[in-house]
């Protein structure tokens, strides 16, 4: 009975979204009805969170609708009217209802109930099989061994809906060669969103029409600067597949990012303004940016970028992101924005990885796990040693311009993986731990003094989402953002006061 009288009140819910969503839409040429409609769907997310969002961070978001020379309200229109209102209308109620509203209330309820991580999203991969082989990728070289059937794909969206997750990412290989089955499961599972780290080649008009009808499925295209620092490490011509990809996605008012791996050879080429404008002009959006990671035994260490390299990134994204720039590009660096998300999002805090032979690694740079979807529910992998190892250490490191527990935290990662005895699974080759993190080492201690540096200049907010473990609740001075016990990281603290224990005792 009570889960009928939920299915009843998750379907009256979604259809007033949807209702409103179609409303908004019939008025769009209206910028004050757009305006009013804006400010109703705040109030709807504040009604709905109740005390969960706090007040003074949605009278924010009302002050900046109402502000005309907004520069993200400015982009969110420019979105809009560029996107093919169908696939527009079913991102918003699948990304903005299903997922941020009803889903993340969700979540927040399981996360007490089961005692461990609960994602916001769940990124896994269809396959190994991909079409290049990009110098210092790890999985170009895997060949075409490995492959989620759509029966698991299947029951990673079907128990991931039950948990509250509504958004799912794949990479690969190259997802869209598996592209009848990614079809089907949007299909499926039309209540959820998907989104493909694809490397263009395979985006066609006939996909792009298709696309259109589901509205439910976009890419992040890869991309690494100009054609000259794209194709030498991605392969000539790749450079040319991405500009007919963006034409054709952008002709169909399909909304889509751009994912951008910055190395040692290209951080220039992918952070000016020449650059940013360019994509943007090709009507990409949001892009996400990833530092290059020396994972597997084929990777390059050299293309890790140097530490004044990093430090150039950081200000050319924060200086995008400024009220100062004009730039139609929300850009996103997944190793320098901790601050925002509160460090860590890995080991399904609000992501996780599974690769196509099943294996749950608690991120897609780290090729360790306990268990595999073949035998395991998705809550069992959230509760499996590595996956609570990284819930209880979480935030690996109080100042989180070192964010991650392999690139500036190496040490950690060792203690993880051999307390609690998970596997190594690269399906390339076999890497320990050891061999892993001896390639992080010397960059981890470079670049602390810096980081520190960056992150003690200016003051922080802390996010609306961190772990507390037991310990931490017990010494709060673990989730302080400043170092008042000049203590970098967790770890390392409750190490000292074991130790203090122990001499006492």
């Amino acid at each position: 009975m009570a889960q009928a009288v939920k299915k009843v009140t998750h379907a009256v819910e979604r259809q007033v979204f949807v209702t409103l969503i179609d409303h908004f839409y019939d008025q769009l040429a209206n910028s004050e009805d757009r305006q009013k409609t804006y400010l109703k769907i705040v109030d709807y997310a504040g009604k709905f969170f109740g005390k969960g969002v706090k007040a003074e961070n949605l009278e924010a978001v009302r002050r900046a609708i109402q502000d005309p020379d907004n520069r993200w309200f400015k982009l969110i229109n420019k979105i809009i009217d560029e996107a093919n209102p169908k696939f527009a209308k079913k991102m918003l109620v699948n990304l903005g209802y299903e997922a941020f509203l009803r889903g993340t209330k969700k979540i927040r309820a399981n996360r007490e109930k089961y005692g461990c991580n609960i994602p916001w999203l769940i990124l896994f991969d269809p396959t190994t099989a991909c079409n290049m082989h990009c110098v210092g990728c790890w999985s170009g070289t895997y060949g075409h061994k490995h492959n989620l059937t759509f029966e698991e794909m299947d029951k990673i969206v079907t128990e991931g809906k039950a948990l509250g997750i509504y958004l799912y990412m794949m990479t690969g290989g190259e997802p869209m060669v598996r592209k009848k089955d990614v079809l089907r499961l949007c299909e499926k599972h039309n209540d959820c969103f998907f989104a493909a780290y694809s490397n263009s080649t395979l985006i066609d008009e006939e996909l792009c029409q298709k696309i259109v009808e589901l509205g439910n499925l976009t890419f992040m295209l890869s991309i690494e600067g100009t054609p000259e620092t794209n194709d030498m490490r991605r392969g000539e011509g790749h450079y040319a597949a991405v500009m007919r990809a963006m034409d054709l996605l952008k002709q169909y008012g399909i909304i889509y990012g751009t994912s951008i791996c910055y190395t040692s050879q290209n951080v220039e080429a992918v952070t000016s303004d020449e650059f940013f404008r360019f994509i943007a002009s090709k009507g990409a959006r949001f892009g996400f940016y990833f530092h290059y990671m020396p994972v597997g035994n084929n990777a390059v260490p050299e293309l890790m970028p140097s530490i004044e390299q990093r430090k150039l990134i950081i200000e050319r994204i924060r200086k995008v992101r400024s009220p100062e720039s004009d730039i139609e590009f929300y850009p996103m660096d997944f190793q320098n924005d901790g601050e925002y998300v509160g460090g860590c999002i890995a080991g399904g805090r609000n992501y996780f990885h599974i690769n196509s032979a099943g294996d749950a690694e608690p991120c897609v740079f780290i090729h360790f796990s306990n268990a595999n979807i073949k035998e395991n529910s998705i809550l069992e992998i959230l509760q499996s040693p590595l996956f609570m190892a990284y819930h209880e250490g979480q935030p690996f490191n109080r100042n989180h311009l070192r964010p991650c527990p392999m690139l500036e935290n190496p040490d950690l990662l060792r203690a993880m993986v051999k307390k609690t005895g998970a596997h190594q699974t690269n399906l390339e080759s076999a890497e320990s731990v050891d061999h892993l993190c001896d390639k992080c080492d010397a960059y981890a201690k470079n670049w602390a003094p810096d980081a520190t540096e960056i992150w003690d200049s200016k003051p922080h907010k802390r996010p609306s989402y961190e772990n507390y473990t037991p310990e931490k609740r017990e010494h709060p001075e673990l989730a302080a953002f400043q170092h008042a016990d000049g203590t970098d990281d967790a770890a390392e603290f409750l190490a000292k006061e074991s130790e203090a224990a122990a001499e006492v005792s």
